[in-house]
């Protein structure tokens, strides 16, 4: 089995394929920051999507999600999006806590490991 390697930086991977899986950085809201938690929900559920498709993968792929918001008073908020989002029948186990992020003017983060394939 081959690893591959998508959107790769000096510190990191966007995304990483194994075994027929797919490992995603934690995203944060680059087109939305200091944007309201929905704002920046949505966009990086935007670009979680992206990043799938990129690798012949989709949301209702998802296995597993761990959720860092900067405040747990935007839990519910944040939340709101997320269910929007998630293909109904397809919700994957998932982690949410409270934690100071990288940088300030981002409320929120999403990891995700998911299938790949359709």
């Amino acid at each position: 089995m081959q690893i591959e390697r998508y959107e790769t930086g000096k510190r990191m991977s966007q995304a990483v394929t194994y075994g027929g899986f797919v490992f995603l950085a934690g995203q944060v809201a680059v087109d939305a920051p200091g944007a309201s938690i929905r704002e920046q929900t949505t966009d990086i559920l935007t670009r979680i999507t992206r990043l799938l498709d990129g690798v012949g993968s989709n949301p209702t792929r998802i296995l597993g999600a761990t959720i860092w918001l900067a405040d747990m008073s935007t839990f519910e908020d944040m939340n709101a999006v997320w269910d929007d989002w998630v293909p109904s029948g397809h919700a994957p186990a998932r982690a949410t806590v409270e934690a100071r992020l990288a940088a300030p003017q981002y409320s929120v983060e999403i990891g995700i490991i998911a299938a790949v394939g359709n």
